[in-house]
């Protein structure tokens, strides 16, 4: 019979910080080898600014699952479709695409597809 894990967010196996303080995104390791993530995007976040340069990439390349907890995002994917997301909505975002926060409030998202390799800096060299 397998074993119940029980984890928190309060204290996870991994943090990523986003570039110039605009929020973090916060690791738990599965019991089957993924990662479940809760990213917090401060005011002001800009994919583009903010993880670009740790990805090293023209676009965002994580194909995302999630949950948006809180706050409000704007999505643009590089042939232009957009979409915003809120609270309480679900989202599926693929490969491709620019996003910020709208608003005044953090936007928290709960990703179980998109965020193991996210804001994982490039490897130098």
């Amino acid at each position: 019979m397998a074993a119940m894990v029980s984890k928190s967010f309060d204290q996870p196996d991994e943090t990523r910080p986003f570039v110039d303080g605009k929020g973090r995104l916060d690791l738990l390791e599965t019991s089957s080898g993924t990662a479940l993530g809760r990213a917090t995007f401060e005011p002001g976040w800009k994919w583009s600014d903010h993880v670009k340069p740790l990805a090293g990439t023209d676009s965002c390349r994580a194909d995302h699952t999630g949950y948006v907890v809180s706050g409000r995002m704007k999505v643009v994917m590089d042939d232009g479709e957009s979409a915003e997301f809120g609270p309480g909505d679900y989202m599926r975002v693929p490969p491709g695409h620019d996003a910020w926060v709208l608003g005044d409030e953090p936007c928290v998202t709960l990703d179980w597809t998109g965020f193991a390799d996210y804001a994982k800096p490039k490897p130098s060299g």
